[in-house]
């Protein structure tokens, strides 16, 4: 399950990222400041965001308001010390589903957590998706023109897939080691940059070798 949390108490945050992790299951991406969630609450996509009511810059109300204006559809659970009945009414009125209030019990935010991942906000993606004249099949993992089809492995098409969703992006190789690989492992650039020189090497059969966008010193990208 992949999270968003936006917490700027260092050690709540820490906490909470440590315990998700500890379950084995979750995917978490913590930042500490609310542009920050909402721009990387738009840029990937989460089961559930956590937004702390008061963080700098902008604040978790403003956050939520702020994406569902923009028709986000995923699922919003706010984190607050305000307890009072018209705080929660403000909070939901904002757009989040859930509302939590400071202290909390580790379990209860589990079991939140799962309330939310089961009401299935995220929205339904295609099973093939076009690029350049390739297309792309997340089911089986292939690539495809014509009749010619070539196999990838799973990771090579997550790789793959992530820029392609990305499209026009340029996304830093410490960005992709966290979509693909997941960002506590021992994974080195040098194992993204020789997956992207495979996915290369199959694609010469479709002559879209130069598919995939090299942006020296900083990561990668496809153009639309």
């Amino acid at each position: 399950m992949n999270i968003l949390l936006a917490e700027d108490d260092d050690r709540l945050g820490e906490l909470i990222v440590h315990m998700l992790k500890k379950k084995g299951n979750y995917h978490v991406d913590w930042v500490t400041n609310g542009k920050n969630a909402y721009d990387q609450a738009l840029q990937s996509h989460y089961d559930v965001v956590i937004l702390d009511w008061m963080m700098p810059i902008q604040s978790g109300l403003d956050v939520c308001k702020s994406l569902r204006e923009v028709k986000y559809t995923g699922a919003i659970l706010m984190l607050t010390a305000k307890d009072a009945v018209h705080d929660r009414v403000q909070g939901l009125d904002a757009g989040a589903d859930d509302y939590l209030v400071k202290p909390f019990e580790f379990e209860e935010l589990l079991a939140r957590i799962r309330a939310l991942s089961r009401r299935n906000y995220a929205p339904i993606m295609e099973e093939k998706v076009e690029i350049q004249g390739l297309e792309l099949n997340r089911t089986n993992y292939t690539v495809k023109r014509e009749e010619i089809e070539v196999q990838l492995t799973p990771r090579e098409f997550q790789l793959l897939d992530l820029l392609v969703k990305n499209k026009g992006r340029v996304l830093t190789r410490e960005v992709i080691l966290d979509r693909v690989w997941g960002y506590y492992t021992n994974v080195s650039d040098k194992t993204i940059d020789a997956t992207v020189k495979l996915i290369r090497k199959k694609l010469e059969l479709f002559n879209q070798q130069e598919l995939i966008i090299s942006i020296r010193g900083v990561g990668y990208k496809i153009e639309g």
